[in-house]
């Protein structure tokens, strides 16, 4: 492969809000050329998902859940090749981001956990995984790790923020001269964690009801918002912090919000993710013209017209630009890939903290042992 050739690469993503996963093959060659072709998700049933709650913020190998977790990886990229009539032999990567159960930024500790090894044996094509440690090992906080791909499929209409809302809240603010395979794209680009995203809400109701989240923000849309929990939620230090910044699923804690209803728990909760992305707009920049929004958040009515009070802005989902919202992580983890194998920076100043541009994932050979 050419430094300039695209190619057929997937990209699969297990994301925070423990909600499934994510896949999709693109055509790309790790820079501006950028075509879908394909996507999928396959959702996490209530047994896995139990799994994965059980080892979230631990520290750990995590044997038998990585095992099952690499399985149906196996088993959605079979799928969505068939589905694609293309053979795992004309894909020239797989993108693996595992799933996230530990991740410590102040200490320099990240952890994804599926078998990169098996995964490319299993589906006879090489494989890309464990994207985030060098970064980490140099000195970035290991995340937000989209912002590269966010540049790529930017509109036109600038500054513009990608706010993703899976279970934590990132942007990638775009500025009118950034461009996809520019040397100084890093100066162009700010990223970070804004806080919670679906986390404290899934997490809130899951305790109280049993559900796996709020469909549709209906608990939160019957209930009222305790500015008094409110408050005290947003007085985390994280907020003044200056980015590059990042945080854990659980970095923030449910106790302030115990004793309420649970419609008005789901109320304060949504509140406050709204509420710590306006605080970012000061870390800013520039205001964005429009905030493009991805991940399962977007899907959330009552979310987003607390987003939109929140920031006085243009706030819609990426779909209104033409962005597949649901795919785009997968997507982007599949451009990652492709970067990775040409030496291309993954991270940088400006998204992660790390001293200069920097690469990384772990490669696997389908033909290895």
């Amino acid at each position: 492969m050419s430094a300039s050739e695209s190619c057929l690469a997937v990209g699969l993503m297990s994301g925070t809000s423990m909600d499934g996963i994510d896949a999709a093959l693109i055509r790309t060659d790790g820079m501006s050329v950028f075509e879908p072709v394909a996507a999928l998700d396959h959702p996490y049933d209530s047994e896995f998902r139990a799994m994965l709650r059980a080892v979230v913020g631990i520290a750990g190998a995590h044997e038998a859940v990585a095992a099952e977790l690499t399985a149906r990886h196996v088993a959605i990229v079979r799928e969505l090749l068939t589905q694609a009539g293309v053979s795992a032999a004309m894909i020239e990567v797989v993108g693996f981001h595992g799933h996230t159960v530990f991740h410590d930024p102040a200490h320099g500790r990240t952890l994804q956990i599926g078998d990169g090894q098996r995964l490319a044996r299993e589906i006879g094509a090489d494989v890309v995984a464990d994207f985030r440690a060098a970064d980490m090992a140099a000195g970035g906080q290991g995340a937000p790790f989209v912002p590269l791909f966010h540049v790529a499929r930017a509109p036109s209409d600038r500054p513009v923020c990608f706010l993703n809302i899976g279970g934590v809240a990132n942007l990638t603010w775009i500025g009118d001269d950034a461009r996809a395979g520019q040397d100084d794209v890093f100066a162009h680009i700010r990223a970070f964690d804004t806080g919670p995203g679906g986390a404290l809400i899934d997490d809130w109701v899951h305790r109280h009801t049993g559900a796996p989240f709020d469909l549709d923000g209906r608990l939160a849309a019957a209930g009222r918002v305790d500015e008094t929990g409110l408050a005290a939620l947003l007085e985390n230090d994280y907020f003044q912090a200056p980015p590059p910044k990042s945080l854990d699923r659980d970095a923030f804690d449910l106790a302030l919000v115990e004793g309420l209803s649970v419609e008005d728990g789901a109320a304060t909760l949504t509140a406050f993710t709204a509420e710590a992305v306006a605080r970012a707009v000061l870390h800013l920049p520039a205001e964005p013209v429009r905030w493009l929004v991805t991940g399962g958040g977007r899907k959330n009515p009552t979310l987003m017209d607390r987003l939109r009070r929140a920031l006085g802005a243009a706030v819609v989902p990426t779909e209104t630009a033409g962005i597949d919202g649901d795919a785009m992580e997968a997507q982007a983890f599949a451009y990652l890939a492709v970067r990775s194998l040409r030496g291309l920076p993954l991270s940088g100043p400006t998204t992660t903290g790390v001293s200069q541009p920097t690469t990384g994932g772990k490669f696997f050979r389908a033909s290895q042992a």
